[in-house]
């Protein structure tokens, strides 16, 4: 079986990618990268070149051949490969009528936790929200425990807010779920501390992506001064990074995006890594039903999964753009028999989703400085 054609599609807010074989056989895949799909889209036509002709059942050796092949690496590229190792892995599981999990080891459980996100402009709201969503069936839930236009509030502030927002979601559904916060990123070391300090008595699950993920030392300084289980590693697009991230012990939960660390192939490597030190893998989703298809198949086969998002699965406008969406129960995706990632693109219904670039605004402080 041989590679005959790849095909990448601009959809919504996605990049979604088909792999044509010989065979009949086609792949489906997507790009992670979703601030900057248009130039994956251009790095995945030229890195057709390479593709076109191959076997897509040697994915590891197309990795490795294309990451080598100059060492020039980074976001762009590996968004571009790992869209096209998720086409390839769907086209290898569909060709001997197996999912996609039954090849990485099999599953080892039927359905994948997902979170839901708790949303409102004052505490009451968020705890209203919080009540609604466990009223739907969800176990695990996330916040992002600011309000709009924090930035330009002091840090007491910010961290006075923050804590009237979590006592709020706790007093509306009690300590039965789950609760984690996304920090994105926005705050600096001394009010990342302050802020866990405060948090400790509230159970929370996970702090995720406290600091900017460019210092592992600085989240390593904050790890050993905080009290809550931190969860970072989206932003990473390489093995060699979560290693680094494990071995300093900096973490309870890695996040890991495939669409952007590798695949299938690479992502499954990221999980043994962590689970060999007791370290959980959290994905990180964004994207369409390909995107949230793919990480089922993921979390089915990885013995320390936790969960990732619901990312809207039951509603999400791209559901018209695949043959079958994905079934959401009681906080759970169930996990499809269907051979590949379970799901097929229908290519009549792209056009119906134009693109929708992401445009750069930033956020200021009060003195100017930007934000986040």
């Amino acid at each position: 079986m041989k590679i005959e054609s790849i095909k990448p599609f601009l959809v919504g807010r996605s990049l979604l990618v088909r792999v044509y074989t010989d065979e009949g056989i086609v792949g489906n895949g997507e790009a992670g990268l979703w601030a900057h799909h248009e130039v994956v889209y251009r790095a995945i036509q030229e890195l057709s070149g390479y593709y076109v002709g191959k076997d897509p059942t040697r994915m590891e050796h197309h990795f490795q051949v294309v990451s080598r092949n100059t060492h020039f690496m980074g976001a762009v590229l590996s968004a571009a490969m790992s869209a096209m190792d998720i086409a390839m892995w769907d086209i290898l599981a569909k060709s001997v009528n197996k999912p996609v999990h039954a090849l990485l080891g099999g599953m080892v459980r039927d359905r994948v936790k997902v979170f839901a996100n708790v949303i409102g402009d004052t505490p009451e709201e968020r705890g209203e929200s919080a009540a609604s969503l466990v009223e739907k069936g969800f176990k695990s839930l996330r916040t992002i425990p600011f309000f709009r236009g924090f930035e330009r509030e002091s840090a007491s502030q910010v961290i006075g807010s923050a804590v009237d927002i979590v006592k709020a979601i706790r007093e509306a559904i009690g300590y039965g779920v789950d609760l984690g916060l996304e920090i994105h990123r926005n705050l600096d070391t001394d009010a990342a501390m302050l802020l866990a300090k405060e948090l400790e008595s509230y159970r929370i699950l996970y702090y995720e992506d406290p600091l900017a993920p460019q210092s592992v030392e600085a989240l390593e300084y904050l790890a050993r001064h905080v009290d809550i289980p931190i969860a970072t590693g989206e932003r990473f697009y390489s093995i060699y990074q979560f290693k680094e991230l494990i071995d300093k012990k900096t973490v309870s939960m890695i996040r890991p995006d495939l669409s952007l660390a590798g695949g299938f192939t690479q992502c499954k490597k990221i999980a043994a890594l962590a689970e060999a030190s007791f370290v959980g893998v959290f994905p990180h989703l964004m994207g369409s039903p390909v995107n949230i298809a793919t990480y089922v198949q993921f979390g089915a086969a990885v013995p320390n999964f936790r969960m990732h998002e619901s990312f809207n699965v039951d509603t999400h406008p791209l559901n018209a753009v695949v043959d079958q969406p994905l079934t959401l129960e009681d906080g759970y995706i169930l996990v499809p028999d269907r051979p590949g990632i379970g799901l097929e693109i229908l290519e009549d219904e792209l056009d119906r989703f134009p693109f929708q670039p992401i445009s750069i605004t930033g956020a200021f402080h009060q003195d100017g400085s930007v934000a986040h």
